[in-house]
């Protein structure tokens, strides 16, 4: 076992404003599928650490569907390309189809697990109708004249198929293989945005950005009723129903998630995702499905910001909220020993979650964020020091799980935060080295490069330059801030981009640059090179990280690649490839069970946090 798989902790959906994000459960109610990047997860609804990736997408993902048999997944992207593969592993791949030309939007299976339909924002076709397992036609899909937001079929026979779209129509096909029978323009106003026929065939419905909902006959597509007038206040952008067919419940731009009587009309229940009165964008709800399968009743809606509601009739709360990153992590910080949570990430829209491992939740930071890409962690005597694009420097109580208030306007962008002696916090900013304590400055130091990476160790700190391919040695005096060089490291190759000293008395330190080479350096006497031998990477080496024990260290590369070293044996290293789609952004070694035996964390720019189990080195 050189390194495998131990547990990914899946980020949020990928959300857009005013548009649905269609989410899909397995049969047996235990996994949802959704898309997020490059990559699909598939998602345990009990243990929310359980979860599988699939990597197969060469484009941004946009919608997976579970068959019914619960075997396969069919998933689109925006190249309009549907892959299906099994919902087991993840792995493999049973065929990739073009259906259209542009963005897939939705997904629909038959009864049979034998045929999909598959609709989107194609030029000129907007949906085809292909057999999974050889992408055969069975069908065409016509009559809309804009891009088809939802499709549904019939899961009974005689078959039947219903979409919708931005042209304001739902589209009624018979099957297989699937004609067009009728089109029904006069149901909504606006854009219709999603679609779905009862469990067992006899209803269908149709929602739209109108707040309109639109009841029909399952078998002949005919409108029956419409239901719900004036109750939403924003677009209803999803639609799932109960397994009984009896109900069915809706998410809406106005942060509301309903429950209707099918054949009454009448509302049975209504969540408000936030707080009473306020409004919220972040909280509007635009996914929503009612798992099959599951004995509890058990409703999980998809807020904007992509929390996942998890909602119960009866209840008028949610019973719990999962949490997590939905846009690019960037930057993985691991918190001070026994206080607060294990780990903190941040996102390329300025988002701090902190993690505990142990159970695979993730909560958000409260207070003022930053508004920006947030791009390093440092932390210290219970607090973690991040800083971001939006050029400040910000404190986590660790405790409390809180931003203090006043963040640090630094003045220039930052590329390095770094915790030193006596809590001194030094931020490497491009135009020089600041050094603060308290939240107050103490000292600026001009340079005359510009920083790219920084690393303290007590009194001791490293800073990589541009301009010069060279670490630079400063030694800190804490109550003054004064930083005094006292030498220059020989040159790399290229610029340094990440550093990390070793723990315990900081005997090395390593240095990663854009050419994916990393240099150990012995940090007494000469700072003599241990080994420049760690260089398998192929892109900019983006985090390192140090063993309790100092003798392995691991890194993330921008070449998707996790590599772990040995220090007595430079030429051996063990591999986790493909460790995340589009490159590793942090790692970092972490104890998360009551064995003691270290572990490497993971993140990258698919927002997954990864935990490894490492063997194969001395």
């Amino acid at each position: 076992m050189p390194i495998e798989i131990e547990k990914i902790i899946a980020p949020g959906p990928a959300t857009r404003r005013a548009q649905s994000t269609q989410l899909s459960s397995d049969p047996k109610g235990e996994r949802i599928a959704y898309a997020f990047g490059k990559s699909i997860f598939l998602r345990h609804l009990d243990d929310p650490s359980l979860s599988k990736q699939y990597i197969g997408h060469t484009a941004n993902t946009t919608i997976a569907r579970f068959s019914p048999s619960g075997f396969w997944v069919a998933s689109g992207d925006e190249s309009g390309q549907v892959r299906v593969w099994d919902a087991v592993e993840a792995v493999n791949t049973r065929g990739e189809y073009p259906i259209i030309s542009g963005r897939i939007a939705d997904i629909a299976w038959d009864g049979d697990s034998q045929r999909i339909i598959a609709v989107g924002e194609g030029r000129g076709r907007f949906g085809h109708c292909i057999t999974a397992d050889s992408g055969n036609t069975v069908g065409e899909i016509m009559g809309h004249s804009g891009a088809i937001n939802s499709v549904s079929i019939r899961q009974q026979r005689p078959i039947r198929a219903a979409t919708v779209a931005d042209d304001g129509s739902m589209c009624f096909f018979h099957g297989t293989p699937f004609k067009f029978n009728t089109k029904q323009s006069d149901s909504h106003k606006g854009y219709v945005t999603g679609t779905a026929f009862s469990p067992d065939g006899s209803t269908l419905v149709t929602v739209g950005a109108d707040k309109g909902i639109q009841l029909y006959d399952g078998k002949t597509g005919e409108p029956t009723r419409k239901i719900g007038e004036g109750v939403h206040t924003g677009s209803i952008l999803a639609v799932s129903w109960a397994k009984d067919s009896a109900r069915f419940v809706t998410a809406s731009a106005d942060q509301t998630v309903r429950v209707w009587d099918a054949a009454s009309g009448e509302l049975v229940q209504t969540w408000r995702i936030g707080e009473e009165g306020s409004v919220d964008i972040e909280r509007q709800q635009v996914g929503v499905v009612w798992p099959h399968g599951r004995s509890d009743g058990l409703i999980v809606s998809l807020s904007l910001n992509g929390d996942l509601n998890y909602l119960k009739v009866g209840s008028d709360k949610p019973v719990k909220v999962v949490q997590g990153h939905n846009k690019n992590v960037i930057s993985l910080g691991v918190t001070s020993e026994g206080q607060g949570k294990a780990v903190t990430t941040g996102s390329f829209d300025g988002k701090v979650y902190s993690w505990d491992l142990s159970t695979g939740t993730g909560a958000a930071v409260e207070g003022q964020a930053h508004s920006n890409k947030v791009t390093h962690f440092a932390s210290g005597g219970g607090q973690t020091y991040s800083i971001g694009w939006d050029d400040t420097l910000r404190t986590i109580q660790e405790s409390t799980n809180n931003f203090l208030s006043d963040p640090i306007k630094l003045s220039s962008q930052p590329q390095g935060v770094a915790v030193a002696a006596d809590n001194t916090t030094i931020v490497a900013l491009n135009d020089g080295i600041a050094v603060y304590a308290n939240g107050k400055l103490l000292k600026h130091l001009p340079t005359s490069y510009t920083p790219t990476a920084l690393a303290a160790h007590n009194t001791t700190v490293a800073v990589g330059g541009a301009s010069n391919n060279t670490v630079e040695i400063y030694t800190l005096s804490p109550h003054s801030g004064d930083l005094s060089l006292t030498r220059t490291l020989p040159n790399t190759s290229s610029p340094v981009v990440t550093l990390a000293f070793s723990p315990g008395n900081g005997a090395h330190l390593a240095a990663g640059n854009t050419s994916g080479k990393i240099t150990v350096y012995s940090t007494s006497g000469d700072w003599e090179v241990v080994t420049n031998r760690w260089s398998a990477h192929t892109g900019r080496v983006l985090s390192i990280a140090w063993n309790a024990a100092g003798t392995h260290a691991a890194s993330g590369s921008l070449d998707t690649h996790v590599y772990v070293w040995s220090l007595a044996k430079p030429g051996a290293r063990v591999q986790a490839s493909n460790a995340h789609k589009d490159g590793v952004y942090g790692v970092a070694w972490v104890k998360t069970g009551e064995d003691g035996v270290e572990k490497v964390l993971s993140t990258g720019s698919d927002a997954a946090v990864k935990i490894w189990k490492v063997g194969g080195l001395e």
